[in-house]
């Protein structure tokens, strides 16, 4: 992996998005608290406790766009690159209480439904929504970084949806005296955002369970190398991810015992650049161990 990799081709790194974005949250989170203890609306609540997550997940991703740009040491070989998926896993673990929250408290207020401020409520919802369209505007050009600012992005984007109903419900109220509109808005958020966060705890789990990357499929990758002269069998194949942008690679590959050592350094650079160029995921950290027919392995057996 060269230094020199480029991850934001616009020019704005994703800490200094991630920064900006958090500024904007703490701002507008302050005047929502105050908007849902003077209004006393769940959908307001929800989006502050929305905001409150946000600027949680933002710190912590945040922090973890820090640490990610840390040198390896001998201590931690690959630096801290999974800081990334741990700050995702807990971002949508944040968002996945709020919506259990919502969900929970909506159905309690759809039976009783408390009378709300809606002059107030539209208020504090348009205020909220500006603030959520800046910071998705400044989050939008690193969204597909990685899972970090991936968590950061979909966060905000629920708060906005959060804002969205708040503003509507508000209308409702005032238009036809409608108050389980309010209720009606905190469930329907909640069911927006629970699928979307089990969707992240997937990927980020799989990436801490060291599946194979998304996209990558083993058989295929044996079978092409398998296709390359002098290779007889393929074993112990291994493909995780460090990272959302750090797959990698590992294989003992059995080879015909005529090969000269030029011509195992040549065997060598072509399963690089089979495993980096021939496949959807490109994987430019593989390992691979060159073994020789007669060279001893209870694993063979199995190949």
């Amino acid at each position: 992996m060269g230094a020199g990799h480029s991850h934001d081709a616009g020019g704005t790194t994703p800490r200094r998005r991630l920064m900006i974005a958090f500024a904007i949250t703490a701002s507008f989170f302050i005047i929502e608290v105050i908007g849902s203890i003077l209004t006393g609306s769940l959908a307001l609540l929800v989006d502050a406790a929305h905001m409150l997550t946000d600027l949680i997940g933002l710190a912590m991703a945040t922090t973890a766009a820090q640490l990610m740009n840390r040198a390896p040491s001998d201590r931690h070989t690959w630096g801290l690159r999974r800081a990334e998926v741990l700050a995702a896993l807990a971002q949508a673990a944040l968002l996945l209480g709020v919506g259990i929250f919502a969900l929970v408290e909506g159905v309690r207020r759809l039976i009783e439904p408390p009378e709300i401020a809606s002059g107030s409520l539209l208020v504090f919802g348009i205020i909220g929504l500006a603030a959520n369209l800046a910071s998705l505007w400044v989050l939008m050009g690193g969204r597909n970084h990685n899972l970090n600012m991936r968590a950061a992005f979909l966060e905000v984007a629920n708060d906005a949806l959060g804002s969205v109903g708040v503003i509507v419900s508000a209308v409702l109220i005032a238009a036809f005296g409608w108050y389980r509109a309010d209720a009606v808005a905190g469930i329907l958020i909640a069911v927006l955002i629970i699928p979307r966060t089990l969707i992240l705890l997937r990927a980020s789990a799989s990436v801490l369970l060291e599946s194979t990357p998304p996209g990558l499929d083993l058989a295929q990758v044996r079978a092409h190398i398998l296709e390359l002269p002098q290779v007889i069998a393929v074993h112990d194949l291994h493909a995780s991810q460090v990272s959302t942008d750090l797959p990698t690679l590992t294989a003992h590959v059995v080879v015909d015992d005529t090969l000269t050592v030029n011509d195992m350094a040549l065997l060598l650079r072509k399963l690089q650049e089979c495993v980096a160029e021939h496949f959807s995921v490109s994987i430019e950290h593989s390992t691979f161990q060159l073994e020789p027919r007669s060279h001893p392995d209870e694993h063979l057996a199995h190949s």
